[in-house]
């Protein structure tokens, strides 16, 4: 409703200890599935998307891949440096707030990518964004269309889109499939240093002002050494 959001976040500072022996020598957003790094599979449909400015942090073996990204024109990217903290997901994101400008902005992880459906996802997200009614707007996968997820869900959604996260005990049918579009303006009370983007999802729910959008196509997680082919096996299945 409210158009699509000209600039992004990309959460790439992990230390990626699940993916070792790998991460050993690279750092986890530049691992391959299928001859293309992580990191470019989360760029390349901000690029189709007309993104303006990508902002990517980076922690475990930044230099490689401040290299790495260099090589990349669009989108145009800034880099934030955590190499002396790591920041975790909400610090991460409330470092780079200056360079994210005042308008809602995406987020997105950089060890998880999709396969679109008929129409980009991000699209989809951006045409559902309500800032009157929204905070927060996860794009979310049922767990039966992801790939390197077993787990029992993140959230429920009533018929409205709004989320509620899972209780303990319980199994849901959404997982948080690492993008989606939030304000500025929730980091305002949140601490400074290290904290976790849960902490503003959590205070979006209770407002309920945090909604889903269940994505079109097929989610993909790579995080451990044997779930990179998994990802490759479902990438050869959706091409043939």
């Amino acid at each position: 409703m409210s158009g699509m959001p000209k600039r992004a976040m990309v959460l790439a500072a992990g230390l990626g200890t699940r993916m070792r022996p790998i991460t050993n020598t690279i750092p986890k957003p530049m691992v391959e599935v299928a001859g293309r790094t992580l990191i470019d599979r989360v760029l390349d449909p901000l690029a189709e998307a007309g993104i303006e400015r990508a902002v990517v942090n980076a922690h475990h073996l930044a230099d490689k891949l401040e290299t790495h990204l260099a090589g990349r024109t669009s989108p145009p990217i800034l880099m934030s440096d955590e190499r002396e903290r790591l920041l975790d997901s909400g610090g991460g994101v409330k470092k780079a707030l200056p360079h994210l400008g005042a308008e809602p902005f995406f987020v997105l992880n950089a060890d998880t990518f999709w396969i679109d459906g008929p129409r980009p996802n991000l699209a989809r997200l951006a045409d559902f964004w309500d800032p009157v009614r929204m905070d927060v707007l996860m794009l979310v996968s049922a767990t039966s269309t992801a790939t390197g997820y077993e787990g029992a869900g993140d959230y429920a959604m009533d018929a409205l889109g709004r989320l509620r996260r899972r209780a303990p005990q319980e199994v849901v049918p959404f997982v948080y499939a690492g993008v989606l579009i939030m304000k500025p303006d929730l980091f305002a009370d949140t601490p400074e240093g290290p904290f976790s983007l849960n902490r503003i999802f959590d205070a979006a729910q209770e407002r309920e002002r945090l909604y889903g959008l269940r994505l079109d196509g097929w989610w993909l997680h790579v995080g451990t050494p044997a779930s990179i082919g998994e990802a490759e096996r479902r990438l050869f299945l959706s091409t043939t």
